[in-house]
């Protein structure tokens, strides 16, 4: 009988219920469509790695710090002799010597423009050799031989519109060298985004290492070993200096070398579904307690023909369930297709994956219907208690209940708790005296405010909705008026339909504050400390020997500062270790910039000193003249005395430690030192800087892998970075939006049904339905003002409170972006048109007598 009452409840209202399953069905989609691509780029990469990782790999012992690999940007081989050694092991069946390198840039000549991946997935250069278990094969052309010609990947040279006997220049570390296209190579399996290079070994020993060596040997057994017992016999044989990994080691260095990129999608989709979850749920529980306020009398008869407050409550819940498992199934087929998709988003990158293979786990369906009926369930028993608490026979009259004013006194009392309690929060962590204790406080205040201004949406209603709409009954005549007073007839609905936008607004608005604020500050410092007129990054590869000649040698420069970073462990007197690193710069940095001096001289860097921040000072109580000792490893070390401390609010040297080249260089030679990652150049005194700027360009034309900016350009390069977070923020906003215009047709749609009778009578007595239509459109564009007033408030105060927590970390200057916040209301009004087309349709269309004559 009772799921009988249900499933006739549920097909009654589908119409109404489409809305909210829809919302049901994209949380779930997006949390099935993320964990399956999340599979099946796994399981890809897994194939890949198994399928081609040697059986041992055997390399150079990277040097170590602290027991931590040391990045130095060398390339580090091993003899041709090891190969030999290797191939002599028991159980060896075959031995490849490899040569191998990230640190090549391929060129097109005709364009000047680089070959290979943008996207920050490498560029491989190495020698071509036939292996058991190669990842790639020759599917046009011929393997390189001699020193003109290199063969390239398939995708690289369709995307960059090479062939067969197509020009390719390659940029080395210590040269510059042409070849011809010979060959072109096809995965066998997946793409993983890289580039692909091959020449012959010969060249690729003397082009990319300048020697005849190796980067690593490829060992294969003849199955009579297992990869331990080979890792074992090469170390015993080789002793000390070398690193040997096994098939399985080296899988899980490349499922590593993806995993963070991966990692970052995953994320990024579940940060969609929770928003998602989150805003359908406000459109779940609003649907439920409209539906249930509309079965009042119903819900008054079955109690009062024997109907238990437990039969009651699980009537309601019986259709949620229903709507859960009908929306996680179809949000579980849309999943699929979301998985096809970002699957052809990597395709797009680079990253072949094949939706032939999607992967469907089990934590796949246990997560779509684990989400989609746990959610809609949840959602619905809040309305479906106060459902069951109906007494009979004020259900029969068809009031509210008794314990309505009772509940509100309660939320009202919570909602101040929480509101007020987070508001305290971030009052404390804009006061705070580090930027991590202000940020768990920050973390803390956001959700207690947003849980704070969702209890008390439908108290605030009232008095917004009067605010917003006072000058509707003066422009529209009656049909504002009407508008302004069903907005405000229930404050629960309101409250419900507006938190959905709420909390897009919040979010876009909260981190468009931070980010302006980054992006000023961070000109600001520019504008102050950067005296240097260009800034010329290396990015990947660093700038080589030739690249630094071909900048001193452009006309019109005055210097040229090169700056590098070496890993380095620093010891302070108090006994501290701290792993940091230390950046070489030229003598004439202090001349391109001006440092904010705490306490010293900068003048002292050309005295064989080090920087340090001020908070490094105050935490070891170091002084200007106190030593620290560095340690670079491989036994290289010095004492430093410290010439200047930093004080700390500019981000440019924040955390940085400053020595010149030739302070460094008494520990590590020049010529032991990690490429140069960024220069700065000055302009001659008297010289155009924009006519520089264009010769600096034509100087470093053959080498596109740099980034040359002015200051102007530099400040655009730090903006576009943020913007990326911002437009992920725009992206869950626009979900948000989605879900929240599905949250207010769905109001309006149930309200006009609600209130059939009354527009009947409206109609009656004169309103036209063009005024009907009206009424509720103007309904629409309140209710959405007053979410996107409450998100506005929010978002300027998580905003406002994050520039405060990191002033002192650089973030000095608090922008707030009026044009996005008046765009934002702007549309807010556009929402409440576009949610209000449909309902006012449907009102405009109701027969008059028959509204009447609605029961």
């Amino acid at each position: 009988m009772l799921l009988k009452t249900s499933l006739r409840s549920f097909f009654a209202h589908k119409g109404r219920m489409i809305l909210s399953l829809i919302a049901v069905v994209l949380s779930v989609a997006f949390v099935s469509g993320t964990l399956v691509f999340s599979n099946t780029a796994t399981s890809t990469f897994d194939r890949l790695f198994a399928s081609t990782a040697s059986d041992i790999s055997v390399r150079q012992e990277p040097p170590k710090l602290n027991g931590k690999e040391v990045h130095d940007g060398k390339i580090h081989t091993v003899p041709v002799e090891t190969a030999q050694k290797v191939a002599a092991l028991p159980g060896v069946r075959t031995v490849v010597g490899q040569v191998f390198t990230e640190q090549a840039t391929l060129v097109d000549p005709a364009t000047d423009k680089a070959v290979g991946p943008t996207t920050g997935a490498p560029t491989l250069t190495g020698n071509w050799a036939e292996t058991p278990r190669n990842s790639v094969e020759i599917t046009s052309g011929t393997a390189p031989r001699g020193d003109g010609q290199i063969m390239l990947d398939a995708d690289t040279a369709k995307k960059s519109g090479l062939g067969l006997g197509s020009p390719l220049r390659l940029i080395a570390a210590d040269g510059t060298y042409d070849f011809t296209i010979s060959g072109i190579v096809t995965f066998k399996t997946t793409n993983p985004g890289a580039a692909l290079a091959f020449l012959d070994t010969a060249t690729a020993q003397k082009d990319l290492l300048g020697s005849t060596a190796y980067t690593s040997v490829e060992a294969y057994g003849d199955g009579s070993r297992t990869d331990d017992q080979l890792k074992a016999d090469a170390l015993s044989a080789f002793g000390s200096g070398y690193q040997v990994k096994t098939a399985a080691e080296q899988k899980a260095d490349s499922n590593a070398d993806v995993g963070s990129f991966l990692d970052f999608m995953k994320y990024a989709m579940l940060g969609f579904a929770l928003i998602s979850l989150l805003v359908g749920g406000f459109l779940i529980i609003n649907t439920f307690s409209m539906l249930v306020a509309q079965r009042t009398r119903e819900i008054g008869l079955l109690r009062a023909v024997g109907g238990s407050r437990r039969q009651v409550n699980q009537s309601v819940l019986v259709e949620a369930l229903i709507l859960g498992v009908l929306g996680s199934t179809i949000g579980l087929g849309a999943g699929l297709g979301l998985a096809e998709g970002l699957i052809q988003l990597m395709k797009s990158v680079g990253m072949n994956l094949s939706g032939s293979e999607l992967q469907i786990g089990l934590n796949v369906p246990i997560a779509a219907y684990g989400v989609g009926v746990v959610i809609t369930v949840l959602a619905a028993w809040i309305p479906a208690r106060r459902a069951s608490r109906i007494a009979p026979m004020a259900a029969l009259r068809d009031h509210g209940t008794p314990s309505e004013a009772k509940a509100n006194r309660i939320r009202t009392a919570v909602g101040l708790v929480l509101t007020v309690g987070g508001g305290a929060l971030l009052v404390a962590a804009a006061g705070a005296d580090s930027a991590g204790t202000g940020g768990k406080l920050l973390g803390v205040g956001v959700v207690l405010t947003l849980v704070g201004f969702v209890v008390l949406g439908p108290l605030l209603a009232t008095t917004v909705v009067r605010v917003l709409g006072a000058a509707l009954p003066k422009l529209f005549g009656p049909s504002g008026r009407l508008a302004q007073r069903n907005a405000m007839r229930s404050p629960r609905r309101t409250g419900a339909t507006a938190a959905a936008l709420m909390i897009g607004l919040a979010l876009v608005i909260g981190a468009s504050v931070f980010t302006s604020s980054a992006v000023e500050s961070i000109n600001s410092q520019v504008d102050e400390s950067v005296g240097a007129d260009y800034i010329i990054a290396g990015g990947r590869t660093g700038l080589t020997k030739e690249m630094l000649k071909a900048v001193g040698a452009t006309p019109g420069l005055a210097h040229v500062t090169t700056q590098s970073g070496l890993d380095a462990v620093f010891t302070t007197p108090d006994g501290a270790v701290t792993e940091s690193a230390v950046s070489a710069v030229s003598p004439t940095f202090t001349q391109d910039f001006k440092i904010p001096v705490l306490t010293g001289t900068a003048d002292s860097l050309q005295q064989g000193a080090i920087t340090i921040g001020q908070d490094f000072a105050k935490e070891h109580h170091l002084a200007v003249g106190d030593r620290i000792a560095v340690d670079y490893g491989q036994g290289r070390t010095q004492s430093l005395p410290v010439g200047l401390i930093v004080k700390k609010g500019n981000s440019l040297f924040d955390g940085n430690y400053f020595a010149t080249v030739d302070t460094v260089a008494k520990a590590v030679p020049v010529a032991d030192q990690p490429p140069v990652g960024v220069a700065f150049a000055k302009a001659a005194s008297g010289a155009d800087v924009a006519k520089t700027l264009t010769a600096l360009e034509d100087s470093l034309k053959g080498y596109p892998q740099l980034t040359v900016k002015d200051q102007a350009g530099y400040k655009e390069l730090v903006q576009a970075q943020f913007n990326q977070l911002l437009y992920m923020i725009y992206g869950l906003l626009g979900l948000a939006i989605i879900v929240a215009v599905l949250g207010v047709v769905n109001t309006l749609a149930l309200s006009v049904v609600e209130r059939t009778r009354e527009i009947g009578l409206l109609r009656a007595i004169g309103l036209s339905r063009r005024q009907l239509r009206r009424m509720i459109r103007l309904e629409s564009v309140v209710i959405a003002l007053f979410g996107a007033v409450l998100g506005t408030g929010l978002g300027l105060a998580w905003g406002v409170t994050s520039q405060k927590v990191l002033a002192s970390n650089g973030l000095a200057t608090l922008a707030i972006p009026t044009g996005t916040i008046v765009a934002t209301l702007f549309a807010s009004v556009l929402i409440g048109l576009l949610a209000a087309l449909i309902p006012a349709f449907r009102a405009g269309r109701m027969n008059v007598l028959a509204a009447i004559a609605t029961d």
